[in-house]
């Protein structure tokens, strides 16, 4: 590599200490100007190498692979003994290498020891302050890693959460849509055939949906609308429905099978035991802002038999609370209000989803 790339590569790396050393040579000059007689020229110079030497040591110390001791302790320790080299080299330069006439100078030994014990003092300093910065930094990025694996395994654990309510659901579907059509087959209904092959298409073409990560509403609304398009083969002078989902709504991520839980319930619970049947509609639309947040509110409203005192809570409606507390968590909740003059309007309301 080009040494001007290698220089280049180097500044980079050690920017701030560069900085931290440069400032430290302008600010000890001044003030050793004001105790020998030296120009200030050849005191900045001093004290410019003699940084340069000690950043030199704090870096290959921290930069020194090994296991006997700690390293903050081994720059410590490389600083204190780098702290003289500066201060003799530029003593020794000035006498032109001359260690008698350096030692026989009273002035250039006094200067010797006066550099030397400031650098080291003034090294030492640095050198620990930047030990509790690099231990803060360390401290902060070990808090970041641990709060981003905190929330990986926050998310695995929900993405089971869900898996495992899915797989509870799916059953539950298919077993009522079964019971349908074997009622049908043992009235002899002649729409028991037909209903029966849609089912198996619809079955499918709609099964390998309920897999998909990152399942929309609009995919939901075409389960839902599916459903009850077999449903009207089952019953048609019984059942009306429609669906209206906003199309911006479309897109929004939502649980497989969510309304698809509630409308099975209507057509169950509301219209199957109603001798006149009745109508389902189905909707979501986005409201707010309320309190700062927009949200989405669905719906599945049917004019059945209504609520019955004695019903007891179903393993559907309790799950699909759960996987809505799992995919939104305390954002979203689910609500049943009786109809007038009969009938149950399910709602799902998800507040700050949009």
């Amino acid at each position: 590599m080009h040494p001007i790339s290698l220089i280049h590569g180097f500044v980079q790396r050690h920017s701030r200490p560069l900085k931290v050393a440069a400032l430290g040579a302008l600010i000890a000059a001044p003030i050793f100007k004001m105790m020998f007689r030296d120009s200030f020229a050849a005191i900045l110079v001093e004290t410019t190498l003699v940084s340069a030497i000690l950043l030199c040591a704090y870096l290959m110390a921290g930069a020194w692979r090994q296991t006997w001791a700690p390293r903050w302790l081994v720059q410590v320790f490389a600083v204190c003994a780098a702290a003289p080299l500066g201060p003799l080299i530029v003593h020794m330069v000035s006498v032109q290498g001359d260690l008698h006439a350096f030692t026989n100078s009273r002035p250039r030994v006094v200067g010797f020891w006066w550099v030397t014990i400031c650098a080291a003092i003034v090294g030492l300093s640095v050198t620990l302050a930047a030990r509790v910065r690099e231990r803060e930094a360390q401290a902060r990025a070990q808090a970041l890693q641990f709060a981003l694996e905190h929330e990986t395994l926050m998310r695995q654990a929900t993405d089971a959460r869900l898996h495992l309510l899915q797989a509870q659901i799916e059953p539950h579907f298919l077993f009522n849509t079964l019971a349908n059509v074997q009622a049908l087959v043992e009235s002899g209904s002649p729409q028991a055939g037909p209903v029966f092959k849609s089912l198996i298409a619809y079955l499918r073409a709609t099964m390998p949906q309920l897999h998909q990560e990152g399942a929309t509403l609009g995919q939901e609304a075409d389960l839902v609308r599916s459903y009850l398009e077999l449903m009207l083969m089952r019953m048609p002078d019984r059942l009306q429905f429609s669906v209206d989902i906003d199309p911006s709504l479309r897109g929004l991520r939502f649980p497989a099978m969510a309304l698809l839980t509630l409308v099975e319930n209507a057509i169950h619970h509301g219209i199957d035991p109603s001798c006149d049947g009745g109508r389902i509609d189905v909707g979501a639309q986005a409201f707010g802002p309320s309190d700062g947040t927009r949200g989405v509110r669905l719906w599945v409203a049917d004019t059945g038999q209504g609520m019955v005192e004695s019903a007891k809570p179903g393993i559907g409606l309790a799950n699909l609370r759960a996987r809505l507390q799992a995919f939104y968590s305390a954002s979203a909740r689910l609500e049943l209000s009786e109809q007038v003059p009969h009938g149950v309007k399910a709602e799902i309301i998800l507040e700050g989803v949009l």
